[in-house]
């Protein structure tokens, strides 16, 4: 299975809840802003990045793990994306893509607004890594969630 975890930007609720799903990042605690940016790809996704989808690990399971930055044509893009991977011969049960714009509270939304549109990266980036922390129970959930759907 492919599991891609997609957003606006690709590098917030969708960085956050890949890395949940790969064990990165714990499913029993809220972590520190550290542990985030440990991450390396949390709030760092460029304008380049935009409608790539990026490899992000294999889980236990054995599914591959992958973060879009869709903008904001849900729709056109995602279907462009079932259309050409059906088209190159693949399976659409064997792709799950999953919506993480759920999770995305208020601080998350001005806080990476602020830093990746407008560059204030010092300015953007504490508050969409609060905004995260405080999301962080409904990404926990949305993996879960995720996971329940091919283990059960």
């Amino acid at each position: 299975m492919n599991i891609i975890y997609h957003c606006v930007g690709g590098t917030h609720s969708s960085a956050i809840a890949s890395a949940i799903h790969l064990k990165f990042l714990p499913e029993d605690s809220v972590p520190t802003k550290d542990e985030i940016m440990k991450l390396g790809y949390f709030d760092t996704m460029t304008k380049s990045d935009q409608g790539k989808i990026i490899y992000r690990g294999s889980d236990e399971f054995g599914n591959k793990v992958y973060t879009l930055s869709r903008q904001f044509n849900k729709n056109l893009v995602l279907n462009t994306l079932k259309d050409s991977y059906t088209l190159g011969g693949g399976n659409l049960n064997d792709v799950m893509l999953v919506d993480t714009m759920t999770t995305v509270n208020i601080l998350m939304k001005i806080g990476g607004f602020s830093s990746r549109r407008l560059h204030l990266v010092s300015f953007g980036r504490p508050i969409v890594l609060k905004g995260a922390q405080l999301s962080y129970n409904n990404a926990i959930k949305l993996v879960r969630d995720v996971k329940m759907k091919f283990t059960s």
